[in-house]
This record gives C-alpha cells, sequence and structure tokens, in this order.
C-alpha cells in the first residue's frame, strides 16, 4: 500500500482484519457482495490465498483460491474496472523445475491442492477475460523473501541462530527467490505498463541459489557462522521421508528456479534489490522500502 502511494495511486485495501488504511470484510466467500466496494475502482490486485487446508476440508482450496477471485473478477469486469492482477504462483508448475528454469510456455504440473487450485483460478480468470475484455495480468511468484517472511525461511533463520552444524552442505540444487521490496516494484509496474495484460509473468531475484548458498547468505547477513556439513543428500532425503516429510526433502534437496527473462523482455523490468540485501531486510525485520522508479 505505501509503495502503491508513493506511485501516486489512490488505493483501497480490502482485507479480513482491521488496520491502518484497511477496510475489514471478514471472511471472503463466492457469495460476497464486492460491487459496492469497487465503485470508481481502475485496477484490482488480488493477494488472498489458502495455503493450508484441514485434512477434513480440502475443498476450502478450491472454494477460496478460486470460487473467490472468480466472483471478485466478475464483480470488477461488471462495475467497469480495467486491470485485474492476479498473484498465483510457482506451485502451479510443480515442486521440481528443470536447472534452466521454468519458463512460461512450460505445461504446468501442479503436485499438490494448493498448485491445483491456483491453476485452476488462473484458467477460470483467462476465460472470463476473454469474455468480459478484463484486463488480466498473471504473477506466479517463486518463495518471497523479506521483512515478516515466515515458515520455510524463518525456520533456516532459526537453525542458523540456533549455532547447530546443519547437515545440507553438499546440496547441490538451484532455489529461486524474490524480495518483497522487488516483488511489489514488479506489482505497481503491472497495474500500469501497457504490455502487461494477458500475460503471465515469472519473477525472481535473478541468479537462483542453492540451499548452502542460501544458509550462507542468511548467516552472513545475520553476523554469524554458518556451520554447514556434507552430509548425502540421498541419506537426508531417506532420514525425511521415513519422517513423513518428503515435501520438506524436495524443498531442501530440490531444483525450484524460474527463467525471468520473458518479464524482463516484455516489461523491461529487473530487480531493485539484490537477494543479500533483500535477505539482511529481512533478518533485520525492517519495514518495506517505498521507492518510486527514476
Amino acid at each position: 500500500m505505501p509503495h502503491l502511494r508513493a506511485l501516486g495511486h489512490d488505493v483501497l485495501a480490502l482485507s479480513r482484519r482491521t488496520g491502518p488504511g484497511l477496510i475489514a470484510i471478514g471472511s471472503c466467500t463466492p457469495a460476497t457482495d464486492f460491487t459496492p466496494l469497487l465503485a470508481g475502482a481502475d485496477a484490482i490486485v488480488h493477494l488472498m490465498a489458502r495455503v493450508h487446508a484441514p485434512a477434513s476440508a480440502p475443498e476450502l482450496y478450491d472454494t477460496d483460491n478460486v470460487e473467490v477471485p472468480l466472483a471478485l473478477a466478475r464483480a470488477a469486469a461488471a462495475a467497469g474496472v480495467n486491470r485485474f492482477v492476479f498473484v498465483s504462483s510457482v506451485k502451479v508448475m510443480g515442486d521440481i523445475s528443470p536447472s534452466a528454469g521454468f519458463v512460461e510456455t512450460d505445461t504446468p504440473q501442479p503436485a499438490d491442492a494448493y498448485g491445483r487450485s491456483k491453476l485452476a483460478a488462473e484458467r477460470g480468470l483467462r476465460a472470463l477475460a476473454r469474455e468480459t475484455g478484463l484486463e488480466l495480468v498473471t504473477l506466479r511468484p517463486p518463495l518471497i523473501h523479506g521483512p515478516g517472511a515466515r515458515a520455510n525461511l524463518a525456520a533456516l533463520l532459526g537453525l542458523v541462530r540456533s549455532g547447530w552444524p546443519l547437515p545440507f552442505g553438499a546440496i547441490d540444487n538451484r532455489r529461486s527467490l524474490i524480495g518483497l521490496d522487488n516483488f511489489v516494484d514488479l506489482i505497481g509496474l503491472t497495474l500500469i505498463h501497457p504490455s502487461a495484460p494477458g500475460q503471465v509473468f515469472f519473477a525472481s531475484d535473478r541468479d537462483p541459489v542453492s540451499t548452502p548458498e542460501l544458509i550462507r547468505r542468511i548467516a552472513h547477513a545475520d553476523g554469524r557462522p554458518a556451520r554447514l556439513l556434507p552430509v548425502p543428500p540421498t541419506l537426508i532425503r531417506a532420514g525425511l521421508s521415513a519422517l513423513g516429510r518428503r515435501g520438506l526433502a524436495d524443498r531442501l534437496l530440490g531444483t525450484l528456479a524460474v527463467d525471468e527473462s520473458h518479464l524482463a523482455r516484455t516489461l523491461g523490468w529487473t530487480p531493485r534489490l539484490g537477494l543479500d540485501e533483500g535477505l539482511l531486510r529481512f533478518v533485520r525485520g525492517e519495514p518495506p522500502l517505498n521507492r518510486t522508479k527514476g
């Protein structure tokens, strides 16, 4: 929100919760009436997603990640909104990429319910855009790092700060990341760029890094040594699989990279911050930057 306002946009933010500059609308459902909230809007950035669902209610992925954005997009088209920026995920492609990274023409092969629901939303939104003329832009970010990052990155930071040796020194993989500051900068560009509608974009901080290299960079940003032991990846995978953590093994050991050259060619976008600067802001918990183009 501060970044878009710094670019000169008037921003209306809808949220489940109350907060400065937020309009609390509670939990969204496919029956939510968005129409009164869209009067005068030129564009929408859709950020909401269900990342986890109870095993007893897998249908929540489709309800929240497919039906709700489609309902919002229909209301937007009816209200005369011009552009709809949909934040999807690299997970629509699967959990393992080619070494060179996914490109937009690769065939999606989502490996879990979350990825399948995001892909279904992408396809539904494309069909609706063709029917209504709504300008759809689809972004597929990899892991986002920056102030407030949780889950895997927070876990790695916790491991580094524990001081214990980590058995990841022999892993040879490639993982793409994108910094929060870079991603909001990209969102701001896709709201106004004339070549963005109808496009699907991968984005990243450029060069992917291996798991041990990411740990070294997190440790350096935090002013600590990276204590890495060269344990064979096959042993790590076997141990995690035996513990029922096969998904964690894939994230630690597998390659999940993206090729952002289509984005660079089409929009002329390049990351504003390098990976090391972004990780430094992550470990310090610094707020996002508000920087305009110039």
